[in-house]
């Protein structure tokens, strides 16, 4: 959305605001997991596909393994379950990982909304952030936006981390 100009810049966070004001979240029930899985399905399979990666089974599979009630929020938006953010602890610092929004609701400002609130409730706690994402994967320039930087990547993943409030990266 951004234009590289600041008239540009302004219009896109307007829209953002505008776009992803009505959401909460809510903790995750176990109820959620197959609900969730589909959407982790959907929204993978196409950087999967273009890695050779997507495993119909699989893409499911891996979420169920490793999902929690614990760290898990459900996104609702308009009354519907618009994605989902796993935060858990990892050493000294948190994890993200899980973080899927349906493709009707990408692109308007809610994952930046989401992850802005994730980010200063572990800014809070002086928590360093990491997480990976596919490579080639859009979600990257969310991340990116959000002050996190490349610290490894191999064939398939990139590897990014986030000291607290972003400290010394722009935001």
């Amino acid at each position: 959305m951004n234009t590289g100009t600041t008239v540009g810049h302004r219009r896109a966070d307007t829209a953002e605001r505008a776009s992803s004001a009505g959401w909460s979240t809510r903790p995750a029930t176990t109820a959620d997991i197959e609900t969730i899985a589909e959407l982790r399905a959907e929204v993978m399979r196409p950087d999967l596909e273009r890695l050779g990666r997507y495993d119909e089974h699989r893409v499911r599979q891996r979420l169920r393994d490793s999902f929690s009630t614990r760290y898990t929020s459900v996104v609702m938006s308009g009354g519907e379950l618009a994605g989902c953010v796993t935060v858990r602890p990892d050493g000294d610092g948190q994890w993200l990982e899980h973080f899927y929004l349906a493709p009707h609701h990408q692109g308007r400002g809610l994952g930046s909304a989401v992850l802005r609130t994730v980010l200063e409730r572990t800014d809070a706690q002086g928590a360093t952030v990491a997480l990976n994402v596919l490579r080639g994967s859009a979600a990257r320039r969310l991340y990116e936006r959000h002050g996190f930087v490349v610290e490894a990547q191999d064939p398939v993943d990139v590897f990014m981390v986030r000291p607290p409030g972003g400290i010394g990266l722009p935001l």
